[in-house]
């Protein structure tokens, strides 16, 4: 260990933008052997490990990069699965820049962090390729029984958790593939879907039982899953656009990030989509336009390049210093010849179907409520950005789950979010929770994942409780 000082911090290669740019494979090498024992050598050890503090699910990260220095991948592999349900899809897609790398101890002092995120992701591809990871065999059954709404990172890790303690899991999903965004959301080039199916097939084999196609509220009421279980998890994330309200809007031609992403993934599985086949959700040989600047605007734009986009473009409101998206995607993005507008924002769009966007040109003013210096307009800098196709990535908020699911007694905050208790997610309702981006708002899978393995463990302990009570 220790070897930071003289060995230098090295990414798995990457594969050249020419090349990665005509498909959605994913743009990362795998670590070889050799390399992944050098990169966790060079691991300081620290006495107070910064990138664990930093990492949501307070992953024993020294422990595993040391173990994987030493050779011992299967021990790496099982300390690393004891607080990570998918340690392979947070390896791929984690921002490790803003979490554990972002505050690894000899990036500070100047050596360059630890590639945390890429020795995760080979310690757990390492461990599906040896057979280390099996499906779920739980000591003893138990009689409880739970219901998941959404099969989402969130709802998948509370199935996992509840599961491997022989409580009986049912997931409900309105797609026809349980994943949520990890496979209908985030791009192949990120995370292929083999990676998230492979998962799925797991739980499945291990006794989840998932009814997907299956919307709350139509195919079956909110009080029939109730009915059914002894307790509920809400874990539908959010996927109401935030909308813009400006001249033009509603025109052909803009769309959505959600639907965009959604049809590009689809026809990855090879389903027929309408709205890709018809070439409306297609970016081929088209001008793009993209509004936005977190990461689901960088999985658009590297989206439409892959598609055959003529041109793409991203539009957003602040400077590069500002995006609250990955700067790590940003250069990705530059590299495959996306062209970023800074400090530029829509003040509507012409044409019908649509040939442009209006765009007005801002600079950075005082601070706002969040710290952040606020965007102003500058009058009279106003111009066409020509465009066939312009996707909105403006953000999600959640749906409203009272009104949709007839059932006004659950609780939820001025911004629609659903109310809980803090750690176990409980709600106003008896035996019924909420984890991840319903109860935080848009989010981090890896925050998605602990607030589903804290709900899990908080129902675990409320139904040994009851056992407890009914013993005696």
């Amino acid at each position: 260990m220790l070897k930071f000082v003289n060995v230098e911090r090295d990414m798995p290669e990457k594969r050249p933008p020419d090349l990665r740019r005509t498909d959605f494979k994913e743009i990362y090498a795998e670590y070889a052997d050799a390399k992944a024992k050098e990169q966790s050598s060079r691991c300081s050890q620290c006495g107070v490990p910064y990138c664990q503090s930093h990492c949501p699910l307070h992953n024993n990260i020294p422990d595993w990069l040391r173990l994987t220095a030493e050779g011992r991948l299967q021990e790496a592999y099982e300390v690393s699965q004891a607080t990570n349900t998918f340690p392979e899809i947070c390896g791929r897609i984690c921002p490790q820049d803003r979490l554990c790398e972002g505050n690894c101890v000899i990036e500070q002092s100047g050596h360059g962090t630890v590639t945390i995120g890429s020795v995760e992701k080979y310690i757990t591809d390492t461990a599906w390729e040896e057979g280390w990871v099996q499906p779920i065999k739980p000591k003893t059954e138990r009689t409880e029984s739970v219901g998941i709404i959404g099969a989402g990172p969130g709802g998948l890790a509370a199935a996992d958790v509840l599961r491997r303690q022989g409580v009986q899991v049912t997931v409900y999903d309105r797609y026809d593939r349980a994943g949520g965004l990890l496979t209908y959301g985030i791009p192949g080039f990120k995370l292929e879907k083999d990676v998230v199916m492979r998962r799925n097939e797991q739980l499945e084999l291990g006794g989840v039982t998932f009814r997907l196609n299956c919307t709350i509220g139509e195919d079956i009421s909110f009080a029939e899953v109730r009915a059914l279980h002894d307790a509920v998890i809400i874990a539908t994330g959010v996927y109401k656009t935030r909308e813009i309200q400006a001249p033009g809007v509603g025109v052909p031609g803009l769309e959505r990030a959600i639907d965009f992403l959604t049809a590009s993934n689809r026809k990855s599985f090879g389903d027929a989509v309408e709205e890709f086949d018809s070439g409306r959700l297609d970016a081929k040989g088209k001008r793009v336009v993209v509004i936005g600047g977190g990461d689901t605007a960088m999985d658009c734009v590297r989206t439409s390049i892959r598609q055959g986009a003529e041109s793409v473009k991203c539009l957003y409101r602040r400077d590069r210093a500002n995006m609250p998206g990955s700067q790590r995607e940003v250069a990705n993005a530059e590299e495959e010849g996306v062209q970023f507008e800074w400090l530029t924002a829509p003040k509507g769009f012409v044409g019908d179907p649509v040939t442009g966007v209006m765009v007005q040109k801002m600079r950075l003013g005082a601070p706002d409520a969040t710290g952040r210096q606020a965007p102003e307009v500058i009058e009279g800098a106003d111009y066409i950005e020509e465009a066939d196709l312009v996707i909105m990535a403006l953000g999600f908020e959640p749906e409203d789950l009272p009104t949709l699911w007839g059932e006004p007694a659950l609780s939820v905050t001025r911004w629609g979010t659903v109310k809980t208790e803090y750690v176990s997610g409980a709600t106003d309702l008896e035996g019924v929770y909420a984890v991840g981006d319903i109860v935080r708002g848009a989010s981090l899978v890896v925050w998605a994942i602990k607030d589903g393995r804290d709900c899990a463990e908080a129902i675990l302990e409320k139904f040994n409780a009851k056992s407890v009570m009914a013993a005696e």
